[in-house]
Formats: structure tokens, C-alpha cells, sequence
């Protein structure tokens, strides 16, 4: 067991923001998190972990969202709201959960496959190519249900693997990549701190740190890892940083104080993580 790994979860706009502001705090108080030695993202943190591999820098990645920049429209409805949570917690076993998640994936009139890859390459930005810093990215196969990561040598590019991992079930398509259909990295695993295994030290930041359904929490998959010898660190949004995010993680507006809060969580605990 050797080596670092930083784990990005995934968490919609609003996540996502509140998890770059993290990274920016550590960042400002002298913890890189960019040097990791592996960065594996699922969602939201595919997007923002595939931009700081590539090494755009955290205060950038944090400055953007301040700005109100990097913005995207999930146009969630009711509707699809309850669709949703009916597909997820149809049953109490977390595989057949997610396999009816992802039927009704499949099934779901959404918008173009083509619209998902647009969205997904406007927001990684120059990010269009694997980084030389290793990378795994996230998903989950729509008709299995298993959880399988994306890499250099995987052969979909970087572009592909990340609108794999950020395909919404019901809300964006499930994505056609190596001839197989993809959706949301998080349907099972909002973190996927499970793909860590094997690195001897952890730092996982875990906006949503909960999936809907019967999934082991962020909290569980770190005690496991612990229990095995991993020196692991996971952050979840504080008090104050729940308030700043409210509860739609699609409300753009909330996205900046979001990202503030993340970086005062950060702030306060960087003098703990200096280790790391």
C-alpha cells in the first residue's frame, strides 16, 4: 500500500462549487491537493478533478465559480424528481436499486446524447485530453449497475469518460461509450471512496455524502478503508456550508456562497490536514 489519492464526489453545480472552494482553502493555506499521486472523480468531481489533473489551479477553478462562470442547466422537474427517487428506492438491495435506476434511464425521453458531450466539453474547458497526472474517472454501467473507472489507457477519451460519469439518470441521457450505456457515476456511490483502495493516504471530498437508495454512505466506505489501514481523510460540507448550499444542488445562484463556504470549512481545518 503506498501513495496519495485525492477523491472528488460528485454533487451537481451546487456541490461542485462548494467542493472547488474546499480545494481553493487548501490550496491558499499551503496544501496542494493537486500533487496527489492518483485524483479519481465521480460527477461533478470528474469535471473539476480532470481540470485540476490537467493543472488548471485551484483558485482559478474557485475564482470561476465566485464569478458565476462554469455554469450549467440541469432543468430538473418535478416529474423527473419522482421518477427518480421511485427508481432508486423501488427495493432495499442496493443491486437491484440500481438496476432499475438505470432501466428507467434507458427507457426516459431526454434530451440528445450530443447535448450531454457538449455540455460536459464546454465544462472541462482546456481539459479535452487525458493528463500526464494519473486519473480515474467514475461510472456506472446503466444496464449492470456495476461501478467501473475510466483511465488513460481505457481508450474512450477524456471527454467521454466524464459525460459517462455526469449522465443524470432521467435528466440526461445515459451515454453511449465503447459500445456500452453509461449513467451518473454517483447513482450508487456518491464519492466512490471504495476506488481508493490499495493508497496510503486519502483525502476524499464528499459534497452529497449520501446516495439516494440502499448505498453505503462516504462515512461507511471510509471506515472500511480505515479498518484496512488507510489513513484517510474525508470532508463533508460543515453546518454552515449546508445553509450556504440549501437544498436544490442545481440552483445556480447558490453557487457562490457555496464555494465561500467551502473555502472557510477549508481554512479552519487546513492546520489538521498539514500532514497530508
Amino acid at each position: 500500500m503506498g501513495g496519495t489519492a485525492l477523491v472528488l464526489g460528485g454533487g451537481g453545480p451546487v456541490g461542485g462549487a462548494w467542493m472547488v472552494g474546499v480545494l481553493a482553502g487548501l490550496a491558499d493555506a499551503g496544501i496542494d491537493p493537486g500533487r496527489a499521486d492518483v485524483v479519481i472523480g465521480t460527477s461533478a468531481g470528474a469535471i473539476f478533478g480532470s481540470r485540476l489533473a490537467s493543472g488548471e489551479p485551484a483558485r482559478e477553478l474557485y475564482e470561476r465559480q465566485l464569478a458565476g462562470a462554469d455554469q450549467v442547466d440541469l432543468g430538473v422537474s418535478v416529474p423527473q424528481t419522482l421518477r427518480f427517487l421511485w427508481a432508486a428506492l423501488g427495493s432495499r438491495d442496493p443491486e437491484r436499486s440500481v438496476r432499475r435506476l438505470g432501466r428507467a434511464a434507458l427507457a426516459a425521453r431526454t434530451r440528445p446524447e450530443a447535448e450531454v458531450f457538449d455540455t460536459v466539453g464546454g465544462l472541462l474547458r482546456g481539459a479535452r485530453t487525458w493528463p500526464e497526472q494519473a486519473l480515474r474517472i467514475a461510472s456506472v454501467d446503466a444496464v449492470t449497475g456495476a461501478v467501473e473507472t475510466f483511465d488513460e489507457g481505457s481508450g474512450p477519451t477524456l471527454v467521454e469518460a466524464v459525460a459517462a460519469s455526469c449522465a443524470v439518470p432521467l435528466v440526461w441521457p445515459p451515454v453511449t461509450v465503447a459500445g456500452r450505456r453509461w449513467i451518473d457515476g454517483g447513482s450508487r456511490s456518491t464519492t466512490n471512496i471504495h476506488l481508493a483502495r490499495g493508497y496510503r493516504r486519502v483525502l476524499a471530498l464528499s459534497p452529497i455524502p449520501s446516495a439516494v437508495g440502499p448505498h453505503p454512505s462516504a462515512r461507511r466506505e471510509a471506515a472500511e478503508l480505515a479498518a484496512e489501514g488507510t489513513d484517510i481523510t474525508l470532508l463533508t460540507p460543515d453546518p454552515a456550508a449546508r445553509r450556504a448550499m440549501g437544498r436544490d444542488m442545481t440552483a445556480d445562484t447558490r453557487r457562490p456562497a457555496a464555494a465561500r463556504a467551502g473555502h472557510r470549512q477549508a481554512t479552519t481545518l487546513a492546520p489538521a490536514l498539514k500532514p497530508l
